[in-house]
């Protein structure tokens, strides 16, 4: 799971919530209704957190002016969406695969086959999620992507980022008869933005031959974009990826 640090610990998080994913994963496996699991929590790196979870093959399929144009987005606030950091998310999933997943492969008693290996995450997060099960199909069985933000910056005022994504998913998405995918969104906060563009993604993964047994894509009415929402409903994926 990516930006491991809003998983556990609420006290040690810059919003003063968190995922609780040891509550919800215990709960689960104390009803014994997922498979023995470990959940490896992968810290962002602050500042660079957007150029590691930008899908970085679909950023280089825009044109230079368009690449010129989303490094010059800002937030509501003012703020540069990449400050100094050009995309390097190809770097973050070699780093996952090449180091990270073998270290906890050595380390603990884990399965360590393609069917026994998940991602995921929200916002970014669900991009990189998205991206990673594309990219290294044989490492990762299925992928968890909530709230995915398919903006890319935070606007969708002539913004081709998304179509970049969904062309992307069109060529690369793997096997539906070997992987899993699930996503989610609601429709408030940063989540508004998300509704047409979930359902334009769906299509998409219908025509790939996704069913109602390798795929979910659900909406949440009134739900935001924080990490309350995310464990109030971390479960269902939870379950879905990992159901006995």
């Amino acid at each position: 799971m990516h930006d491991g640090q809003m998983l556990f610990d609420s006290s040690a998080t810059w919003t003063h919530s968190s995922w609780d994913m040891d509550d919800v994963v215990s709960s689960l496996l104390l009803a014994d209704k997922i498979q023995d699991v470990i959940v490896v929590g992968i810290w962002n790196d602050g500042q660079a957190r957007h150029a590691d979870y930008f899908p970085q093959k679909p950023f280089e399929s825009l044109s230079g002016v368009q690449q010129d144009t989303a490094y010059a987005a800002v937030r509501s606030n003012g703020y540069s969406v990449f400050g100094a950091y050009k995309i390097h998310s190809d770097n973050y999933l070699k780093f996952l695969v090449t180091e990270l997943k073998p270290f906890i492969d050595s380390t603990y008693s884990t399965y360590t086959q393609r069917q026994h290996t998940f991602i995921m995450g929200s916002s970014m997060g669900g991009l990189i999620s998205m991206y990673a099960i594309c990219e290294y199909p044989s490492v990762f069985g299925g992928a968890a992507c909530m709230s995915t933000h398919w903006p890319g910056i935070f606007t969708m005022k002539n913004n081709p980022i998304p179509q970049a994504f969904a062309k992307y998913m069109q060529k690369r998405l793997p096997n539906p008869d070997t992987h899993k995918i699930y996503f989610d969104y609601g429709d408030q906060t940063l989540d508004t933005l998300y509704p047409p563009l979930q359902k334009k993604v769906d299509v998409i993964i219908k025509k790939k031959g996704y069913d109602q047994n390798n795929w979910l894509s659900k909406f949440f009415p009134g739900q935001n974009h924080s990490e309350l929402s995310w464990h109030s409903r971390v479960d269902i994926p939870l379950m879905f990826l990992l159901k006995k």
